[in-house]
């Protein structure tokens, strides 16, 4: 028998979209920094790419673990030009503060709806949002901080910026697996 949906269900499917727009978008960012020869920024970026992809593939879990209809959509349009290192941090930046406020939505939906198993599923997400909108704002002031000299970014990247992304055991489970860098 499948679960009566609701409107954080419909929330929730409309996120899958958000996390592979999202997860298309880190790959346009990643392979323009492999073409400028950033390697360290776009093995960073490559490896968002793949936990964005992760975040869908959770809620598709969740979907399916609750008996709750899911299907897979296409994604929006990414941006694959940029001026420069900087305008693809920020571009990053605004990326995370968007996925945010749909987190926030989705977490504020549940709640008000009583849905308490989705409000706890959604603790998770919460949490990541912050670690990232932190993370990309850091990363956004050292480049500017660098200037032209971009080796100080992928130094920055190498000293500071976690290689383990996606490697996060209190993350819910991704349907068909984890995928990480092998």
């Amino acid at each position: 028998m499948t679960a009566a949906t609701s409107t954080f269900h419909d929330l929730l499917r409309a996120q899958i979209r958000n996390e592979f727009t999202a997860s298309q978008q880190y790959t346009a960012v990643a392979v323009y920094c492999d073409d400028q020869d950033l390697p360290r920024l776009a093995g960073h970026f490559y490896a968002q790419a793949l936990e964005e992809r992760n975040h869908a593939m959770g809620i598709v879990q969740f979907l399916l673990d609750n008996d709750i209809p899911v299907t897979i959509p296409g994604i929006d349009d990414v941006r694959t030009e940029f001026a420069s290192l900087e305008d693809v941090v920020a571009l990053v930046l605004a990326q995370e503060r968007t996925v945010t406020d749909q987190i926030e939505t989705l977490a504020r939906t549940a709640r008000d709806e009583g849905d308490y198993i989705g409000e706890q599923f959604m603790q998770w997400y919460l949490k990541e949002q912050v670690e990232e909108v932190a993370s990309m704002s850091t990363l956004l002031a050292i480049v500017r901080r660098a200037g032209d000299n971009l080796f100080h970014v992928e130094d920055f990247v190498v000293r500071e910026m976690s290689p383990d992304l996606g490697n996060d055991p209190t993350a819910p489970p991704a349907a068909g697996g984890n995928a990480v860098l092998g």
